[in-house]
């Protein structure tokens, strides 16, 4: 195979999952610019986003790749099945994922109050940071699955589809979730 026939192949794989991808993205601007209000309600929240967004791409990406790594060494069988690996790792992601939600509230507070800024109570941005990283955290964990095992099973190279797809899941959803809890944690407070 030459090495214009495994450019094409690698261009035919990843063009989709990149063009979803910056479909999603635009989606994302969207979503974002029509939160005004929940940014205006919690002072701080918009230092977050940035951080929370990034959490999601990186750690559900990684599952991904660690799904990925092992369908391609014969460790982990593309079937939606329970399996002691793919339930530790999901769970493994889970927790990663909400420590590194509640961390960037608290260094977002802590950075924001340093400068003297309008910030919102650290038990407020905790809370929403928190419960935007748990309903992420489960879509996306269906999701990285997804598409890893469904790829796989369709000749595809999960690692060229995982990294895109799970951005751009994890932004739209996580931009998604952020409003869902602020609303939360604003009617409960």
């Amino acid at each position: 195979m030459s090495i214009r026939d495994v450019a094409a192949d690698a261009y035919r794989e990843a063009a989709p999952a990149l063009v979803a991808s910056m479909i999603g993205g635009l989606f994302s601007g969207v979503v974002l610019s029509g939160m005004r209000a929940e940014l205006r309600l919690v002072p701080g929240l918009i230092v977050c986003v940035p951080a929370l967004l990034a959490t999601r791409g990186n750690v559900y990406g990684s599952l991904g790749a660690r799904l990925a790594t092992g369908l391609h060494q014969g460790l982990v069988r593309p079937h939606f099945e329970a399996d002691d690996r793919l339930l530790a790792a999901g769970a493994a992601a889970m927790a990663n994922g909400l420590l590194a939600s509640v961390f960037a509230a608290v260094l977002a507070f802590c950075v924001l109050l340093a400068l003297g800024r309008e910030v919102a109570g650290l038990g407020v941005l905790v809370a929403v940071a928190l419960i935007a990283g748990l309903l992420s955290g489960l879509v996306l964990t269906g999701a990285v699955v997804a598409v890893v095992f469904v790829g796989f099973r369709r000749g595809y190279n999960p690692d060229a589809l995982v990294g895109p797809l799970v951005t751009t899941i994890g932004d739209v959803f996580g931009l998604a979730f952020l409003v869902v809890a602020v609303r939360l944690v604003l009617e409960v407070r």
